[in-house]
């Protein structure tokens, strides 16, 4: 039997009409919670159901969850495929239509989704608790979004009105949806920028823009030429009085599963001591974690 077949039971499947309007996973099995099951992950984008394979599995059982899925999210239109195993991470159509751009709802936010094209679709549902933090604590705020990525952290702050977001990212195209996403949501640019930068090679120019009363940090976890976390996390971490206002909240990411929070509690006692840790923000809870591999986002604060 498939490790397929055993899915069902542990779907969390929304059940109201809010909640199948909302983008949210509904199975994580990337967190070893589930035996037989790390290899598989299911997004629900309405109205698409995204399967994505960390490893090969039968054709015939992909088709059998996908007609589960179809009888059980009755908004679906398409369910899709994406093969992560394969290094362009190639979507399939399994059942359904072909849809490939789409604008998702995530609480009263919206977001540009690209299916087919790139191995991501444009926005990480595990930091959907991320979000919603900020944008409940950004009253205005000056902002800064390193690795913004498309701007999912400056679209939270922007509903939570602050003063100003600067979004900065390595990648041109990626800037340019998040663009399109503040535009999306009606969201005013004369206080949104968005720079195309080195980060690591900017912070003079950081030091001019700011000071900042929020610092989005969430950075990939290897970037081949540009980004090796481990070894580049400190050097911004060292660097915040540099352009961080005093009494300054930071929102610091972790996505590499073999670095613990306690990497980013130890650079932060050595080399940023003013700031104190106020809260873990724990993401959603179908990203069960039975290794503690998953995302870490810490807050932190400048009691000083």
């Amino acid at each position: 039997m498939s490790a397929l077949a055993l899915l069902p039971p542990y779907l969390q499947l929304p059940k109201t009409p809010e909640d199948l309007r909302q983008a949210q996973r509904v199975f994580h099995g990337r967190g070893h919670a589930y035996q037989e099951l790390h290899h598989v992950t299911i997004d629900w984008l309405p109205p698409v159901a995204l399967i994505t394979l960390f490893a090969p599995e039968p054709l015939s059982e992909i088709e059998m969850l996908a007609d589960y899925l179809l009888s059980q999210l009755t908004p679906c239109k398409s369910v899709q495929l994406q093969h992560r195993y394969q290094l362009s991470g190639p979507i399939a159509v399994i059942r359904g239509t072909s849809i490939t751009q789409l604008a998702i709802q995530e609480d009263n936010l919206r977001f540009n989704i690209n299916l087919g094209q790139v191995r991501n679709t444009g926005l990480f549902l595990d930091m959907r608790n991320g979000r919603r933090w900020v944008q409940d604590n950004s009253q205005d705020k000056r902002v800064l979004n390193l690795f913004a990525y498309t701007c999912g952290f400056s679209l939270a702050a922007m509903a939570g009105n602050a003063r100003s977001v600067l979004n900065i990212d390595m990648s041109r195209a990626a800037l340019n949806v998040g663009r399109e996403n503040h535009r999306l949501n009606l969201q005013a640019l004369d206080r949104v920028r968005f720079e195309k930068l080195d980060i690591f090679k900017s912070f003079s120019r950081f030091k001019k823009k700011g000071p900042f009363d929020l610092l989005i940090c969430d950075p990939p976890t290897r970037q081949k030429g540009s980004v090796d976390i481990e070894k580049d996390y400190p050097k911004i971490l060292r660097r915040l009085d540099q352009f961080m206002a005093p009494g300054a909240t930071l929102i610091l990411c972790l996505n590499a599963p073999e670095l613990s929070r306690e990497y980013l509690l130890r650079h932060m006692t050595k080399l940023a001591p003013r700031y104190t840790l106020i809260q873990d923000i724990k993401p959603p809870e179908v990203y069960l974690e039975a290794e503690g591999k998953g995302l870490k986002v810490l807050c932190f604060k400048d009691m000083q």
